[in-house]
């Protein structure tokens, strides 16, 4: 039987993509995953994201603005993509290495899988993005800092997670929740006045929704609900039917719905920042 012979670029590059791609086409890396970057012009923010554990999986939101220094750069930006089928990033920090990391990731998913012949663990896949976020450190010494949040369902212990990092490429589990970003204390801080052991699906949407609103509405770089343009979070439910985002229309309905009641004034508890500024 002829066998054709390994390349010597493709010997022992293992299950990584991304070393893969050191070897046989360092070019075609994002600049921030090679350490090369220079600050010279206003960059591109995103700004802020959260993760929330609910019954059954967990859900995540992102705001839709994008800042240069003072300018709004971007007011429709994605924040949310899925990782794989069973999970997703949400970005924050600056935005244009954030979204090529997310992309890279998600080829690195695929990579191992195709190689390997089965699915990482979840931890495996926050630890992959460690590494990339780790990688990004020369870059973010510079001002390119990236800092995603990373949650999914965990099929081996059946419930969601939900991962943080810093810049130096730290990885964290959140017992309940997380949120990130310009925004990401205010946002925190509303979460953390409602979440529940056993959170709903739904309710953990309407509570992911009015954190952003919250901290948009202490934080300039956060962007709040905009009934002109009709530009409202995004927002993914991931459970163990796979990573599901929220159609445009279906948050704007839920939205609209929350700014017509306790948000704009209503009898029930609004949250930490409201009952302080009605105190």
């Amino acid at each position: 039987m002829n066998h054709e012979p390994v390349l010597p670029a493709f010997a022992d590059t293992g299950s990584s993509f991304v070393d893969l791609l050191r070897r046989v086409a360092p070019d075609a890396l994002p600049p921030t995953v090679m350490g090369q970057s220079s600050q010279a012009f206003e960059i591109t923010h995103g700004t802020t994201v959260v993760a929330i554990r609910c019954e059954g999986g967990v859900v995540m939101a992102g705001d839709r603005r994008a800042t240069a220094g003072y300018t709004i750069a971007n007011r429709r930006i994605e924040k949310v993509f899925a990782a794989d089928e069973l999970s997703g990033v949400a970005i924050a920090g600056a935005a244009g290495p954030a979204v090529e990391m997310v992309r890279l990731f998600q080829v690195q998913l695929q990579h191992y899988e195709k190689v390997e012949g089965e699915q990482l663990s979840l931890e495996g896949k926050a630890n992959q993005l460690a590494q990339m976020v780790r990688a990004n450190l020369p870059a973010a010494m510079q001002g390119f800092v990236v800092v995603p949040l990373f949650a999914g369902y965990d099929n081996r212990r059946r419930h969601g997670r939900v991962f943080s990092f810093d810049a130096a490429g730290g990885k964290y589990e959140e017992a309940d929740y997380q949120a990130n970003g310009s925004g990401g204390v205010h946002a925190r801080n509303w979460i953390k006045a409602s979440w529940r052991e056993g959170l709903s699906p739904d309710d953990a949407i309407e509570l992911a929704i009015r954190a952003l609103f919250a901290a948009a509405d202490e934080d300039v770089a956060t962007g709040g609900p905009d009934l002109v343009r009709g530009i409202y979070p995004n927002v993914a439910v991931i459970d163990a039917d796979g990573f599901r985002p929220l159609s445009d229309s279906d948050v704007a309905a839920r939205a609209q719905d929350l700014l017509g009641g306790p948000a704009r004034g209503g009898n029930e508890t609004q949250g930490p920042q409201s009952q302080e500024r009605e105190g």
